[in-house]
């Protein structure tokens, strides 16, 4: 493929950053998330053997669902990351080269951003979307003010710091994307605690934004 994948049409747009997560806990956390109505799953790859969790939840999972890494920083990374089955890319910067390989594999990607800069870098660079980080020191006020000169048909993600208690704000900002990272899951948490984390980010979102 010449192009990276258009984010897709998802229930909700909430993204489950799984940092930490061990391969032998994947499948059962990850169906929890699943389970609970976030479809989106991400293992950043400073987890431990993180492409063994990966492929795992790929494996447990429907085709419908988003897999894939995040903290993904060179070359190599997206291509053990398309080894492994994933097809999301999340990143904490935006790299050129990062880009270039994730187009050929036609994966979704989400860059970091933090300035007009990289937001419109991103943009000329194939992103499926931006990921503002980390969200809560740029807050909605910074997102929305660089939302208003960003193409409208831009898909905004805001991650770092950010909770369910957040998205009413981030919302008005313009936001419709969030990565929820230790808000939802942290090493030692149980399979019953993600998911009723889980549960209550799917109650906040549908709440937020009208999801009967």
């Amino acid at each position: 493929m010449t192009e990276t994948a258009p984010f897709p049409k998802l229930e909700r747009g909430l993204v489950a950053i799984l940092r930490g997560l061990k391969p032998s806990e994947a499948v059962a956390i990850g169906q929890a998330i699943f389970g609970a109505g976030i479809e989106a799953i991400e293992v950043p790859l400073n987890s431990p053997d993180p492409y063994a969790s990966i492929a795992s939840i790929v494996g447990a999972l429907p085709p419908t669902a988003l897999v894939g890494a995040g903290t993904v920083l060179s070359a190599a990374d997206v291509d053990g990351l398309h080894k492994a089955g994933g097809r999301l890319l999340v990143s904490p910067n935006i790299d050129a080269e990062v880009m270039g390989r994730a187009m050929h594999y036609g994966m979704v990607t989400m860059p970091g951003v933090f300035t007009p800069t990289e937001a419109f870098q991103a943009i000329r660079l194939g992103a499926s979307a931006l990921k503002f980080f980390p969200a809560s020191v740029l807050g909605a006020a910074g997102i929305s003010a660089m939302r208003a000169v960003l193409p409208a048909s831009v898909l905004v993600g805001a991650v770092g710091g950010v909770s369910d208690k957040d998205f009413p704000g981030y919302k008005a900002a313009g936001v419709s994307v969030f990565g929820l990272g230790s808000s939802l899951f942290k090493p030692g948490m149980s399979v019953d605690e993600v998911a009723a984390r889980a549960k209550a980010a799917v109650q906040a979102w549908d709440a937020a934004f009208g999801v009967a």
